[in-house]
């Protein structure tokens, strides 16, 4: 919570880290396409950087911000995230620097950013010098981990008008139990999660709610002025905040079910999905606008937060084979929503027999991961 005089610093130091950054992205791209390093961009733009007014240690941050994003960048070309060779993203992203937004997040070390827990203010390094009793506001439980397990930097954000500090705690993982069995989880668009159990969260509420904010966005992107561009921009986070709120409460009742019958949480492998599956032309923005992705991640830190055990197994066929025989066969799901098996006639919801199978395949993973190690010779 700055001043005027505080906010005002702020206001000219951020940008101005980004334009920087922008500079040393280009230099890096110019020079070594993807594969700048730390040491390569020092020599070339530390001096300059240091010319423009940045500090030494906010030199060296940016440096090392720049080429971090480069090798996130390489580690999702090599994934398979940006699609194949061919794919437009990936040549999109080979073709041009790494380009970071005005407001962009910077990090700050303890040597460019200090903390007074008890008077909640910090002492932060800007362009206009050191800053000084800034004061920061959190609630009481986040300021407990924030004295006992706050580690390494801290990350100055503007978004809606407002600055935050985004500070990194490390918080001690309960140790995992045994588990007597698993939950199997199948993500889906209509079925947002269905457990090997049977349990089913649905879409429907959901995809209406989709719809209806499609149907408006289309409204507003008509218009083409410049109220209407604010109000997208306001209805896209409303959105994104459901969605979040959602995967939330989905996340933390299928991992209370798990802790509380002693089971791990079993997921599919489904990075690079978009890219992986072709659907028609009018289910692309079903398949793009919820975040599968953020729903694993939840449900993979809060297994780690409670010692649940958590493992992803390879999603090919979950929805094609029989979990009782074993039979794999494009006709054994006859429709979207119904299985029947061609050889034993096994028959239920396509996204329950996913689910069991997603359940057996981590019984089998388990098995080789807590496997002891053979004998000393």
């Amino acid at each position: 919570m700055p001043d005027a005089v505080q906010a005002s610093a702020f206001e000219r130091t951020l940008p101005s880290l980004n334009e920087a950054a922008n500079w040393v992205s280009a230099v890096s791209f110019e020079a070594f396409a993807l594969r700048g390093g730390v040491r390569e961009l020092r020599k070339q733009c530390y001096g300059s950087l240091r010319e423009r007014g940045l500090g030494a240690q906010a030199a060296q941050h940016l440096i090392k911000r720049v080429a971090d994003a480069y090798t996130t960048l390489r580690a999702n070309i090599q994934a398979g995230n940006l699609g194949p060779v061919t794919s437009k993203s990936r040549r999109k992203a080979e073709s041009k620097p790494v380009v970071f937004r005005r407001h962009s997040a910077h990090t700050f070390d303890d040597r460019c950013l200090s903390w007074n827990y008890d008077a909640q203010t910090v002492s932060i390094w800007t362009l206009d010098g050191r800053v000084r009793n800034v004061r920061f506001a959190c609630s009481p439980d986040a300021l407990k981990q924030l004295v006992a397990y706050r580690r390494g930097e801290s990350d100055l954000v503007f978004r809606d008008g407002k600055w935050f500090l985004y500070a990194t705690i490390d918080l001690p993982d309960r140790e995992d139990f045994e588990p007597v069995d698993w939950v199997g989880v199948d993500r889906g668009i209509v079925n947002l999660v269905t457990t090997s159990d049977g349990t089913n969260y649905q879409g429907r509420r959901v995809g209406r709610y989709r719809r209806w904010q499609a149907r408006k966005r289309a409204e507003l992107q008509a218009k083409r002025t410049r109220s209407a561009k604010q109000r997208l921009k306001k209805r896209a986070k409303k959105e994104a905040r459901h969605a979040t709120h959602l995967n939330h409460k989905i996340s933390k009742t299928v991992v209370a079910v798990a802790q509380r019958t002693r089971r791990g949480v079993a997921l599919e492998e489904l990075r690079g999905i978009r890219h992986r599956v072709t659907v028609p032309r009018d289910q692309r923005a079903r398949l793009s606008s919820w975040p599968f992705h953020q729903l694993g991640a939840f449900i993979a830190y809060k297994c780690r937060r409670n010692g649940v055990p958590f493992v992803e197994v390879d999603p090919a066929y979950t929805s094609q084979r029989c979990p009782r025989c074993g039979h794999t066969e494009r006709a054994n799901r006859q429709t979207r929503d119904h299985f029947h098996c061609r050889r034993c006639g096994l028959a239920g919801s396509s996204d329950h027999v996913a689910g069991v199978n997603v359940r057996n395949r981590a019984r089998s993973a388990w098995a080789f991961v807590s496997m002891p190690g053979p004998a000393p010779a």
